[in-house]
Parts: C-alpha cells; structure tokens; sequence
C-alpha cells in the first residue's frame, strides 16, 4: 500500500528511533509532523525537532516542528490542531515519546513513576485519543505504539516501566477491537535486539557490539504502515519476527558493529502476535 500524500505525526522524533521513523516515512512519501518536547540541544541529548524537519525537507517533502509534552492533554491538542491547519489531515501517528527507567520497585520514587507512566502509557493514550476523529474522517490510519509483548520475565527490576510500558500495548489491543471496521489499526513494535540510542547510551544499557541500528525500527514502522489497516490490528510485534515473516532474512546491515549480531532481548512467533505474550528468549549481556 503506497503511502505518498499521508501525514504521520511522530513523537519524540527529535533524535534516534524517531528521527530515523520521520525520514524513513518521509522517504516512502509521506509529509512528517516531527514533535518531541526538545527544542535546544544539549550534552548528553543532542538534536532539536527543528533540525529533523529540516531534514524531512530535504527529502522533498512537508514537514513542520511542533513542540509538545504528552503529559499535557491540552499540548496534545494543540499539536493536532497545528497538524491539520497546516496538512488538513492526518493518518499516522508513531507513539514513539518515551521515558525509560531500569530500577527495582524499591528504588523509584512516585515522581518517577508518574513521569514515566504520564510520558509512556497516558501519553500514548492522549495522543490516540486526539488524533483519532481525523483518522476517522479519512477511513485510513496505522497506530504504532512503541512498546513490548505482554512478557513477566521483564518485570524483574523494571516494575514501574513495565507498567507504563504494557499499558500501551494494551491500548494496541483494546483498540483493534474497538475500533474494528474503522479501517483504522493499531499495534505495538518492539526491537529484538537493544537499539542503537541515546538512552541506551546514557543508561549504560551495553555497546555498539550488542546494539541494532535504530533504522530497523524504522523499516519495521514503514512496513507495518503498508499493510492493510482493515485486517493486520492488534498485534504486539518484535521488529526481526515481523520482519521474517514478510521474506526478510539478513539483517546484517543493521548491526552496529559489522559481524557482530546482538543477542536477542525477547522473542515471539508470528502465531503468538494476536494474543501479544512473548516467550523468555537468551537475555543480552548489558
């Protein structure tokens, strides 16, 4: 399914997998709302909203920059709003705007769990909820929340972002069902393997040589984007798996480290998709 003329509104695209999302998308024809909260570069989290959409623009397509923080239901609104004044539609949303946080239940205080679960589970929710009536009114759309199967071995010291995290993928599956002949999908994505980002760099989360390329979240995004969003809904998807399942076998151009292959994360068989429960897979070293 050719996605040129589309827009796809994507969060946290101002570095890592969602800048590689919005030039990805933009390559397969689609005009980009780059939005993320960061607007200035810092240290530790260099790259700006401003510097993606110019990037889009080079690729000879529209794109506008849009600060936003999905915690704020009326930020969200306004990002929707400026979306369709400036593209009078919208068809894609990549609920990629995440906060990550790798600590025992013990060690996380209520601040941090209500910043990760207001940027990670409501936030997709707001998000959802507002681009939804456009997505409506076209009788098209693809909903791509980045988050994992339903999976207990990942709990263990990550409660409080299992939580936030399995809460946007039980978005993904109570939305297929209500929103089922819309012709509009939604599911989740999860990479295999730890990805190349800035997070996993300044969590400490391993190396390049146990690291994938960002970029095979994004072609994951834009295959998932060209199926057909009247049948293929409601799944929790693991990047490799998918991916396999569509004819794909090497995946040696996304390795950070040539030769070296990451050791997988979690896994899942395409028969398990519908029900989203991953099964324990080798863990990485990090």
């Amino acid at each position: 399914m050719a996605l040129a003329g589309k827009v796809a509104v994507i969060t946290g695209a101002s570095r890592g997998i969602g800048r590689e999302c919005a030039l990805t998308l933009a390559k397969a024809g689609c005009d980009i709302v780059v939005a993320a909260k960061s607007v200035t570069d810092t240290p530790n989290l260099p790259g700006t909203i401003f510097q993606v959409a110019q990037e889009v623009k080079a690729l000879g397509k529209r794109s506008i920059a849009i600060q936003v923080d999905v915690r704020d239901e009326k930020s969200v609104e306004a990002m929707v709003d400026k979306t369709i004044a400036e593209f009078g539609r919208l068809d894609i949303l990549i609920n990629n705007a995440g906060a990550l946080w790798w600590k025992k239940l013990e060690d996380t205080p209520m601040k941090r769990y209500d910043l990760i679960n207001g940027v990670n589970s409501r936030g997709t929710f707001v998000c959802t909820q507002k681009c939804l009536p456009h997505m409506k009114k076209n009788g098209w759309g693809h909903i791509i929340n980045m988050s994992p199967p339903l999976n207990a071995a990942m709990l263990n010291g990550k409660i409080a972002y299992s939580i936030s995290k399995f809460g946007m993928t039980l978005q993904a599956h109570g939305l297929a069902q209500e929103l089922g002949g819309t012709g509009i999908a939604c599911n989740a994505l999860w990479p295999a393997t730890a990805v190349e980002s800035y997070a996993t760099l300044n969590f400490g989360l391993g190396g390049p040589s146990v690291w994938r390329k960002a970029s095979i979240i994004a072609d994951s995004v834009e295959m998932i984007c060209k199926e057909d969003p009247k049948t293929f809904t409601g799944h929790a998807l693991i990047d490799e798996d998918y991916m396999r399942s569509r004819g794909i076998t090497d995946f040696s151009k996304y390795q950070c480290v040539p030769g070296s292959e990451p050791p997988r994360l979690v896994d899942i068989s395409p028969g398990e998709w519908e029900r989203g429960f991953a099964r324990d897979a080798p863990k990485a070293k990090l």
